[in-house]
């Protein structure tokens, strides 16, 4: 592309039908390519940056944007504009929030084509896909339309003679989220969203490879009635975290992301006396028994293995064949065969590109790890073309079987389009074997025995549980509980937890005596409540 026809050609990936947006944040500027802006204090500021980062069509590897390190003085600005509004948003009223929020959640959904092809522009999944990836995060803005029920308090009246106790839910002041690549606009819609309608104003610093989906969502926002200040997004990397875990403004942070980061983000946020949440690895388990519904399980299994390029923290990346069900890899194998794997804005596209040349050669080098650890390599995908897009980060579905627990293979958490196939005798044995592994955020089991689904829910130490279903991921009105090596924190990501998250607790206890207009002496003595 040069500066001629740069405008022509990006047009229809920037510039909606009959949409505003993102003329607002992302201009076709003289010279090639369009550089990303920062939302502070309710205005697209263009950065004053001297670093930039290039952000890659992952089909292409062209450049199809630039995005700013922020300097320290524009973080400063961010963190500031959401401090001077923290007051005044707090004290809007719940219902006030509440309608902002229901007409955020409408332009969502008026703009989830627009969202969507943001998304594969700069991350690569299918359309279809990215359009599941805004419809997950907008279930969630739709739940904080209830807000007037979630933020109720509790009250015990007549504790003794005259006294009363009440609790309430309060906003904690700036908070913080940092989301990953792979999910541009579900992440950040799981945080920003739950955090400002309990009364709190929010710092974004979306993934710097997929910044786009962010800002047309700051700018929907704002188009909703927030006011400015409220919502505030920076981009950068290690500077930009380091400052959203060590500014004194910022009491909570809410991160999703590899485990090296999020260890480090927990920690470091701690040491600061921040609350965190912390979403991490992965190593999903699908436990295949023999009377499962053939069809259904096959289908189920490769959908969740492959679906996303395999770039889900909840992708099923391992399946565990218990007895008979061995037999069923040849047909296992065959159904993995008719994915489709094309840049991620072509008709019938299954499979789309992975984020990086980097994660390609990772994904591929764990895959020859397995081969080289005697594993049998059952469907190679790392060889697959795609006519017309021949320098995109490609890998087609593959297929690892007789693999062990201690191969680096099933070890490592791949984060591609890679199943690894492990046997089992029994149901205790694959019990065993999740449970020796050290993460825990989601498991399924494939069977049409109630007891067998009842006695695996039961013992298998897994913060998230499907029976039948792939990808446990729990609708808003719960909570995304993954725990062991996949979590940090005491309270995860939306729902009831998401609400204590993003709120304190206040206890006051009142009296009013009936006598007090006739009591002539005062009372010296340490009240005793409920006696």
């Amino acid at each position: 592309l040069t500066a001629g026809n740069a405008d022509q050609a990006l047009t229809p990936v920037i510039q909606g039908p009959n949409s505003p947006y993102q003329r607002a944040w992302y201009p076709i500027l003289p010279e090639y390519p369009p550089q990303v802006k920062l939302f502070i204090d309710g205005r697209f500021v263009e950065s004053k940056s001297s670093e930039w980062l290039d952000i890659h069509n992952p089909a292409t590897n062209e450049v199809v944007a630039r995005v700013p390190k922020a300097t320290q003085e524009e973080m400063l600005a961010a963190v500031d504009s959401c401090s001077r509004t923290f007051r005044s948003w707090s004290e809007t009223s719940i219902l006030a929030r509440q309608q902002i929020f229901l007409r955020y959640q409408q332009l969502i959904k008026d703009n989830i084509k627009e969202l969507a092809k943001s998304i594969t522009l700069e991350q690569g999944k299918t359309l279809a896909d990215a359009e599941g990836d805004v419809f997950r995060g907008l279930q969630v803005v739709e739940h904080t339309c209830s807000i007037t029920s979630l933020m109720l308090g509790e009250t015990l009246p007549s504790l003794t003679k005259d006294m009363d106790t009440h609790t309430y839910r309060l906003p904690i002041g700036v908070c913080a989220g940092i989301t990953p690549f792979n999910f541009p606009a579900m992440i950040p819609l799981w945080m920003f969203p739950m955090g400002m309608v309990c009364g709190n104003t929010y710092l974004l610093k979306p993934s710097e490879r997929v910044p786009s989906c962010a800002m047309l969502l700051a700018k929907m926002l704002q188009d909703a009635g927030a006011p400015d200040g409220t919502l505030n997004v920076i981009h950068g990397q290690h500077a930009a975290v380091n400052f959203i875990c060590d500014h004194p403004a910022i009491k909570a942070i809410s991160f999703v992301g590899s485990n090296q980061a999020g260890e480090y983000i927990y920690e470091r946020g701690c040491k600061n006396g921040k609350r965190v949440q912390s979403n991490m690895g992965a190593k999903n388990h699908g436990v295949v028994m023999p009377d499962a519904n053939k069809e259904n399980t096959l289908n189920q299994l490769v959908g969740a293995a492959f679906g996303a390029a395999g770039q889900r923290c909840m992708a099923l990346s391992t399946a565990i064949l218990v007895g008979e069900a061995r037999s069923w890899l040849p047909e296992l194998v065959e159904r993995a065969k008719m994915l489709r794997v094309n840049a991620g804005d072509q008709p019938g596209a299954d499979v789309g590109p992975l984020i990086s040349p980097q994660a390609k050669q990772r994904v591929c080098s764990l895959i020859q790890s397995g081969v080289d650890e005697g594993a049998k390599l059952l469907l190679d995908g790392r060889a697959v073309k795609v006519k017309g897009y021949e320098n995109g980060n490609f890998v087609g579905p593959t297929i690892i079987s007789g693999v062990t627990p201690e191969m680096k293979c099933y070890t490592e958490e791949i984060f591609g389009p890679v199943l690894v196939v492990l046997e089992a005798d029994t149901l205790d044995d694959a019990i065993s074997l999740v449970n020796n592994n050290p993460y825990g955020n989601g498991t399924a089991i494939f069977t049409t025995n109630g007891a067998t689904a009842r006695k695996y829910t039961h013992e298998v130490d897994v913060g998230q549980v499907g029976v039948n279903v792939p990808i446990p991921v729990p609708l808003p009105m719960f909570s995304f509980t993954g725990s062991r090596g996949s979590f940090r924190g005491d309270t995860n990501f939306y729902g009831k937890q998401g609400i204590q998250f993003y709120t304190q607790i206040k206890t006051v206890t009142t009296q009013w005596k009936a006598e007090d207009a006739t009591v002539k002496s005062p009372a010296v003595t340490m009240p005793t409540m409920g006696r």
